[in-house]
């Protein structure tokens, strides 16, 4: 096949990603509107936010990995013209990701205790405590969302996800600088009051969502009804199967990048703060990947319930083309300018500071030139992922994403981090490692199922 077989599908490709990228961008802005609001009260309420984030992020990838389960199964029905299908995939991955939310909530809070033996600093976990309560409460909103949010990309529907974080952002942004410096009638909360901000705007994701989606002609027919009647055992069964996978997935590489903010607070809170500062900027240029992984589980679903494989490796191979590029573009970007953007974290002005700011800019400058690496073969991992949740491929992935994070990345980050001068350079070094090993299995993966689908096509 030719080149131009792959890059007549980039249109369609950036059609359907760019909301989906924007909307996770906007996910992604809410957190680094709390660092850099936090950050120009210190580098130890930056360290505070980091450590309390550091576990509402492995809960968080939990239930967003285990949502994911909704669109291949939508997307899939919406091929097949089946509205029954659809419905009954929105209802009970509705249903499961409203009971997710509250379990997710509070195991968050009964995980507190964790952060004593991570021998985290003392002042960094006394503040770190009670910003953990709020954020963790936000999980609820969120998961919720996150139901929404799947159905409608599953449908192909990706700009109303985008519009619901635009509209967050738009009211995150001046609730925080108002709660956390105490402008106006509002109390001065420091860190809580990032926290507080945090919940406020994903309720009112949740409320956007439904209203927007309940008022749509074509959708009225999934939201009229609802009975618990229709909550199905073998279709919350196939979910879960497909979910649970997803989720480990998710959770095996959120928390190897938590382990890389654990021992970075082991080596000291100007490392956790430089790691903090890099991981915001990675983890917004990450996004672009995601969203094309959005694109690559809709795409492949599509096709395969459409059953055109040969079609179907076209449009997965040119998703994985696309990220490929954008990825090599951040990597010169963040080679270009990583002396640079971590100034946009931290007060300069501030003399008492100073010292320690100076040695995070410095710290956070040599993490940016691995991670500009790494943005190559995150992108490669999450994309084929996505196809791999498309053609409903999740157990093989969830086993090979353990090995690769587990058992090839962490006890790299572990004895770089901790044994040698790298230090915190040396944890990213692991992380670059691991998300290295993800993207070659997954792609092998990816191939033998796809040249295995196509054989049997043809023989049948």
């Amino acid at each position: 096949m030719n080149l131009a077989q792959y890059t007549k599908e980039f249109r369609y490709n950036m059609q359907l990603a760019y909301p989906v990228i924007l909307g996770m961008l906007g996910h992604t802005l809410i957190a680094i509107v709390d660092n850099i609001m936090v950050g120009k009260l210190g580098s130890t309420e930056l360290a505070a936010v980091s450590l309390g984030n550091s576990l509402v992020f492995v809960a968080m990838s939990l239930g967003i990995g285990f949502s994911t389960a909704i669109t291949p199964i939508v997307a899939e029905a919406d091929a097949e013209k089946d509205n029954s299908k659809i419905r009954s995939a929105f209802h009970h991955g509705l249903f499961l990701c409203i009971i997710l939310g509250f379990a997710l909530f509070g195991l968050v809070v009964l995980a507190k205790p964790i952060m004593e033996l991570l021998h985290q600093p003392e002042e960094v976990i006394t503040l770190a405590k009670p910003y953990l309560d709020w954020v963790a409460f936000s999980l609820v909103p969120l998961i919720i969302y996150q139901g929404y949010k799947q159905f409608a990309d599953g449908l192909s529907m990706t700009k109303i996800s985008m519009y619901a974080i635009v509209m967050a952002n738009i009211i995150h942004v001046p609730i925080n600088y108002c709660l956390i410096y105490g402008v106006w009638i509002f109390p001065k909360m420091g860190i809580l009051g990032a926290g507080l901000g945090t919940v406020i705007s994903r309720l009112a994701m949740v409320i956007f969502m439904h209203i927007i989606l309940s008022r749509k002609e074509q959708l009225k027919q999934y939201f009229h009804e609802f009975s618990f009647d229709e909550i199905k055992k073998e279709t919350i069964k196939k979910i879960v199967n497909l979910g649970l996978p997803s989720a480990m997935q998710m959770l095996f590489e959120v928390v190897l990048f938590t382990a890389g903010i654990w021992l970075c607070g082991n080596i000291g809170k100007t490392s956790q703060a430089a790691n903090q500062i890099a991981l915001s900027l990675a983890s917004m240029t990450f996004m672009f990947a995601m969203g094309l992984s959005v694109v690559s589980m809709i795409r492949v679903s599509n096709q395969r319930g459409l059953g055109d494989y040969k079609q179907l490796i076209v449009v997965a191979r040119s998703i994985f083309l696309l990220a490929i590029i954008i990825e090599i573009i951040f990597a010169v970007m963040f080679v270009a300018l990583h002396q640079v953007l971590p100034y946009l974290f931290l007060n300069m002005e501030n003399e008492t500071q100073l010292l320690d700011n100076q040695e995070v800019i410095s710290i956070a400058a040599r993490l940016l030139l691995v991670a500009a690496v790494f943005q190559i073969s995150d992108g490669i991992q999450v994309v084929v992922l996505g196809a791999l949740r498309g053609l409903q491929d999740v157990k093989i992935p969830m086993y090979i994403t353990f090995v690769a994070y587990w058992l090839v990345g962490f006890p790299i980050s572990f004895y770089l981090g901790e044994h040698t001068q790298l230090k915190a350079t040396g944890v990213w070094i692991g992380l670059l490692a691991g998300l290295t090993a993800a993207a070659v299995f997954l792609f092998l993966r990816f191939h033998y199922l796809t040249k295995k689908l196509v054989l049997e096509n043809e023989i049948s």
